[in-house]
């Protein structure tokens, strides 16, 4: 089982939210998932945007489990994801 960080969808037709989550990379992406880490409001003012449990993302990548582009992209922003060889 390939298990990955990726998000979440929530909220209405043009005003999204997103739930980061840990979970299968096979499961639709509304799915069941094993793990909340964060929340992302796009919509939302720059200073608010991105709400993370960074020990629960630390734990999960020393795990061996990946984020998304989209979800590192967004974990790059705010200094909490690093590479695998840091670690």
């Amino acid at each position: 089982m390939s298990i990955k960080i990726r998000l979440k969808r929530f909220g209405t037709k043009k005003r999204p939210y997103f739930r980061i989550v840990v979970m299968d990379s096979r499961a639709p992406r509304d799915g069941k998932t094993l793990d909340e880490v964060g929340l992302y409001h796009p919509i939302e003012q720059k200073g608010e945007q991105v709400r993370v449990d960074e020990q629960k993302i630390q734990g999960w990548i020393q795990k061996g489990v990946q984020p998304t582009p989209t979800v590192k992209r967004l974990l790059n922003k705010n200094n909490i994801y690093f590479n695998r060889e840091t670690l």
